[in-house]
């Protein structure tokens, strides 16, 4: 009998685990990652890519001997559950809002062995977070926003997404879809998108590029205050859309100085 060994071989179906274990200087324990995982850039020039969201290649993670499977989300049940059949180690979190992040993040860092590491990192977010509260309640103005995460059918921004452009002072006017576990939960009615009048717009479209001439052009927008005023604008889904690191990295340093420019 020898001693508990921690995962030394694992398959990241999703980019949030790669940048965490890069972050806490665990990225060799990396045997493939995800075709979106573009963060730290050099990631896909490191690892092989062995899976998309919804589909994964089977028999190249099985060849890579992974001693864990590290997956997000309901979408990717059917991965998941193909994996442990196939007497694989799957892990599979389903977490939705900014504190659910922080737990989920403690929760790999301690299956790694990394947990104090992981406590200097977190310190860090803390205080950025802090900062950015008090800087959004020094300017004592709150600007009413519309996240749209797909155009065809349209989707609002997911509870994380809602929740940091919050941090930064802004207002969602979607706020009461954001809990939605299902996509089609996130489906804002035109009406009240109109009679809310945001004063800016976000898209972040997972998979594709964000069309703002498509957005300013939709039927009756030109008298929303985000198209008038020209304040539509495109935010990286690596950042926004990955319930992981990028949220506290890069997330609130972007809406910061997005903000500031208006």
């Amino acid at each position: 009998m020898k001693s508990p060994n921690l995962p030394e071989r694992i398959i990241c179906l999703t980019e949030e685990s790669v940048e965490l274990l890069y972050l806490l200087g665990e990225e060799s324990r990396i045997v493939g990652v995800s075709q979106y995982a573009l963060r730290p850039p050099e990631v896909k020039k490191d690892k092989p890519v062995v899976s998309v969201f919804t589909h994964a290649n089977q028999k190249k993670i099985l060849d890579l001997l992974p001693d864990l499977i590290i997956g997000y989300s309901d979408i990717q049940k059917d991965i998941a559950k193909n994996f442990i059949e196939l007497g694989q180690n799957v892990f599979i979190s389903n977490h939705r809002t900014l504190q659910e992040t922080l737990n989920y993040c403690a929760m790999i860092a301690a299956l790694v062995g990394a947990s104090e590491k992981f406590e200097i990192i977190l310190k860090r977010w803390m205080t950025k977070i802090k900062e950015t509260q008090e800087w959004a309640a020094k300017r004592n103005k709150k600007l009413k926003v519309y996240l749209e995460e797909w155009d065809e059918p349209r989707i609002s921004g997911i509870r994380y997404f809602s929740e940091l452009v919050e941090l930064c002072g802004l207002q969602d006017i979607n706020s009461h879809l954001r809990d939605g576990i299902l996509a089609r939960d996130r489906f804002p009615e035109e009406g009240h998108i109109l009679k809310e009048n945001p004063d800016i717009i976000l898209g972040c479209w997972c998979g594709k590029p964000v069309d703002i001439p498509s957005i300013m052009n939709r039927p009756g927008w030109d008298k929303v205050q985000a198209v008038s005023e020209k304040r539509v604008f495109e935010v990286p889904p690596e950042i926004f859309l990955q319930p992981g690191p990028a949220l506290f990295e890069s997330g609130l340093d972007y809406l910061r100085n997005l903000i500031e420019e208006l």
